[in-house]
């Protein structure tokens, strides 16, 4: 089967005195999301799913209705970061040199065994699920990293070996037999000539 796996498109900052932060998308990015369902409308998908997280939710929405199914959540694809009570965009804490940023490129998180646990066991779930399809998965760049990194043999240092584009590709091939294979990294084709901002280094 062809899993794409798909982060979510630029959402808002959000920072909360109580309580999780569970952003929406920002004005560009729901034109990311919609940019990105055009570009799919030529291939047939076969499900989408979608972390149960706003941002994910948001971006999925216009795929599945182009393609015509149901999205379906799926929790184990939540973010990292779900019980945080803020969300600041990547980019953002890069520019401002944020402590938090350093963590998160540096330091190897406490949690980082079963969080990758969690997501690997989520994705397996879903190809299982879906012997010969083609299968879109909304979901975030640390989901996207601890799963790649496996595929890949990557030892991970911090939360991901790359930052995902928003709303970009990766396209896993899985065999019946348990292979995986990496088809595309990082594919924001569907983003080009927008103005719309791609993600980290723009």
């Amino acid at each position: 089967m062809e899993l794409l796996l798909i982060r979510h498109a630029l959402p808002v900052r959000q920072e909360n005195s109580v309580g999780p932060a569970d952003p929406g998308l920002s004005t560009a990015g729901l034109e990311q999301a919609e940019h990105l369902a055009r570009y799919l409308s030529t291939e047939k998908l076969d499900a989408v799913y979608s972390s149960p997280m706003l941002r994910a939710v948001q971006t999925a929405a216009p795929l599945a209705a182009v393609q015509g199914v149901e999205m379906r959540l799926e929790d184990g694809v939540a973010e990292f970061d779900r019980h945080s009570n803020s969300y600041v965009p990547f980019e953002e804490l890069r520019k401002a040199n944020d402590p938090r940023w350093r963590e998160m490129v540096l330091e190897v998180p406490a949690d980082a065994s079963e969080f990758r646990a969690t997501v690997v066991g989520a994705i397996e779930a879903v190809i299982t699920r879906h012997t010969g399809d083609r299968v879109a998965l909304v979901c975030h760049a640390g989901v996207i990293g601890a799963y790649l990194a496996g595929v890949l043999g990557i030892e991970l240092v911090g939360r991901s070996f790359f930052s995902p584009n928003y709303t970009s590709i990766h396209r896993v091939m899985a065999s019946r037999k348990g292979g995986r294979t990496l088809y595309t990294l990082n594919e924001t084709a569907h983003l080009r000539g927008t103005g719309l901002p791609t993600g980290l280094y723009d």
